[in-house]
């Protein structure tokens, strides 16, 4: 029963790995630059990486805007931003999945009766706003520094290009540790409050039950981005503006850096300390500042090449994913409370109704989710060192079949 509510949760994981954690390989795989299949690979291992480690920091706004305290309210939250957003991403529109889930927790707090802390809803809005704009002036300034220096340093052109793609490679796993620590609030935050799993100790660490449900969570995402995301890769990457390497560099970086700067905490504690007002924990989105720093580097070349109409189709499904959200949340909520007597939530400060009868964590379902996941970890990391060793052996053959090759050209040359 409890895994069961869990189940639209990693839906929304698995949702978001199809559409906003592609964002961050996009424009390099639009540009050709980097394979797929590598991008997928790397943006999973990153993510689920910045969710475990980083990934709490952005849940606690979340929980101002809206603490769901019951577990068939995270299910029918999440269910409904899912549902949202995979309908969108049929149309590879790369909609936000911080709005989808923003939607859904103010409809749940109009069914229930909660107020709407407009303070925490503000600081989102704000980001939503501020995300693509800085997103663009950091595009324009890096992509004008990577120009300069590759005038000034006249490196050749096999050769930068060969930078480029190690470049690439780098800022992207960055970004996809930035995108796991910001946006996996997203998928589980509004499980956090309701589940509380026993502590997993794994020898050189242990997982709390947050970090649990941010590692399924990760895992979910991991494998939307695995087996979803080639279409949405392919919108963000060729079809807004035709992304040269360099330009693909930039916006990488740049997106990576918006995310960084939002997850933070370490970074806007400096802030205070030299007497700046705190950067605000809040999930951004990610589709939102991808756009913004295409954008940005379309507007320095002149506004040309940029596709305007898939701009406003995209601008369209960012206007449509929170009132969708919302919408489909307050219904599912009415049907899940009227017509199958499930307890979705209540007033803050008000008892829970006799005929609703609650949810709660039984210890039998504490351990029975927590031994999953200590067994879906040991399986993963047996399954990771094959995999690991199998990828080592395969590039060693290409590599000694690419220089038998090699010999044997010179050799018939001769």
């Amino acid at each position: 029963m409890i895994l069961f509510f869990l189940t639209s949760g990693l839906f929304l994981g698995w949702s978001l790995g199809a559409n906003d954690a592609s964002h961050i390989f996009g424009s390099a795989v639009g540009s050709k630059m980097v394979t797929f299949r590598k991008a997928a690979i790397i943006a999973s291992v990153f993510f689920i990486l910045g969710a475990v480690i980083q990934g709490s920091g952005t849940s606690h706004t979340l929980g101002k805007l809206g603490a769901v305290n019951a577990i068939g309210g995270s299910f029918t939250l999440a269910l409904a931003a899912s549902v949202t957003i995979y309908m969108m991403t049929k149309f590879a529109l790369p909609i936000s999945t911080t709005q989808a889930i923003v939607g859904a927790i103010i409809g749940w707090n109009f069914f229930t009766g909660n107020q709407t802390d407009s303070a925490t809803l503000e600081k989102i809005v704000i980001s939503w706003i501020a995300g693509p704009v800085i997103g663009a002036i950091f595009a324009v300034i890096l992509y004008i520094s990577v120009k300069k220096i590759k005038n000034s340093s006249r490196i050749h052109l096999i050769r930068f290009e060969s930078y480029i793609k190690t470049g690439l490679i780098v800022v992207g796993a960055f970004g996809a540790y930035s995108l796991g620590a910001n946006n996996i609030a997203n998928v589980m935050g509004v499980f956090v409050p309701a589940f509380h799993l026993r502590d997993i100790d794994l020898w050189i660490f242990t997982l709390n039950s947050s970090q649990q449900l941010l590692l399924l969570g990760g895992l979910a995402v991991a494998s939307g981005i695995i087996t979803y995301s080639w279409k949405v890769m392919e919108t963000i990457g060729s079809n807004i503006l035709e992304l040269s390497s360099e330009a693909a560099l930039v916006v990488v970086l740049a997106q990576s850096l918006v995310l960084f700067i939002f997850s933070s905490t370490g970074l806007s504690n400096l802030f205070v300390k030299t007497g700046l007002p705190p950067i605000p924990m809040v999930p951004v989105s990610s589709s939102q500042v991808i756009v913004g720093c295409i954008l940005g580097i379309g507007l320095y070349k002149g506004a040309r090449n940029i596709n305007f109409k898939v701009l406003g189709e995209i601008g369209l499904g960012w206007i449509i994913s929170p009132l969708a959200s919302g919408l489909l949340t307050f219904i599912l909520l009415f049907f899940m409370k009227n017509i199958f007597g499930i307890n979705v939530g209540s007033k803050a400060g008000e008892p829970v109704g006799a005929s609703v009868p609650a949810v709660k964590l039984s210890e039998y379902g504490q351990v029975d989710v927590s031994g999953i996941i200590r067994y879906l970890l040991l399986g993963l990391l047996i399954f990771g060192t094959i995999a690991i060793v199998f990828y080592i052996l395969l590039e060693n053959k290409k590599r000694r079949e690419m220089q038998r090759s090699e010999e044997k050209f010179w050799r018939n040359m001769k």
